[in-house]
């Protein structure tokens, strides 16, 4: 366990000292990593979006990856007092720190949980769609740790956090949803916006495994 503290530490302070000399990267990384939740709720908008003729399991993924990150985000508050992660700045109170000063514990940190909770469960709906999720997500994280809020370890346990829980979930949960998307489907006021595909369908490579009409 301080081997792993010991390289927490050492990956916290090289990307410090990073920090410190892309003085350019400051503004940009400092905005992502606070204003990025935006662009997470405009990718699971979209998971939605293009899952409105798709069958009625894709239909339930993208319902379930906006419900998965707010369960994961939710479940993260009680973790978080479980651990009592002190913030990098107050252990090394020497550290460039971009971010602004809070008194709330570093692990698992809530962005990377969100971050992780939409990439998964838009890898449910979409590949490509998925992949572009878990690539901001891997920049979310950075950013988080460049700017001095987290410590390398909250970043990625909570990325593992948040996608465990959207991806057990959906385990535990498929049929029942898809029931419930089919079933919603059926209902005179969304007929018209949510429609079952007509006629067979297939997995196309080209549009990241949506199934579209032949």
């Amino acid at each position: 366990m301080d081997s792993l503290r010991r390289l927490d530490d050492q990956l916290l302070l090289a990307i410090n000292s990073f920090a410190r000399n892309t003085v350019w990267l400051h503004a940009p990384a400092l905005a992502y990593a606070t204003y990025g939740l935006v662009l997470f709720a405009l990718l699971l908008a979209a998971g939605v979006l293009i899952s409105r003729r798709a069958p009625s399991r894709v239909l339930a993924a993208a319902g379930w990856a906006c419900i998965a990150t707010l369960i994961a985000v939710g479940l993260n508050q009680p973790l978080g007092h479980v651990f009592a992660e002190v913030r990098p700045y107050v252990t090394h109170p020497h550290m460039l720190r971009l971010a602004g000063f809070t008194t709330d514990f570093s692990f698992p940190s809530d962005h990377a949980v969100m971050g992780g909770a939409v990439a998964a469960g838009l890898l449910l709906v979409n590949r490509r769609l998925g992949l572009l999720a878990c690539l901001a997500a891997a920049l979310l994280a950075f950013a988080r740790v460049y700017i001095g809020a987290h410590y390398p370890w909250d970043v990625l346990g909570g990325l593992a956090f948040g996608a465990s829980v959207a991806l057990l979930g959906w385990l535990l949960l498929r049929h029942p949803l898809t029931g419930l998307a089919s079933w919603l489907r059926r209902q005179p006021g969304l007929r018209g916006s949510f429609a079952e595909p007509e006629g067979p369908v297939h997995a196309s490579a080209h549009t990241g495994g949506v199934p579209l009409r032949p």
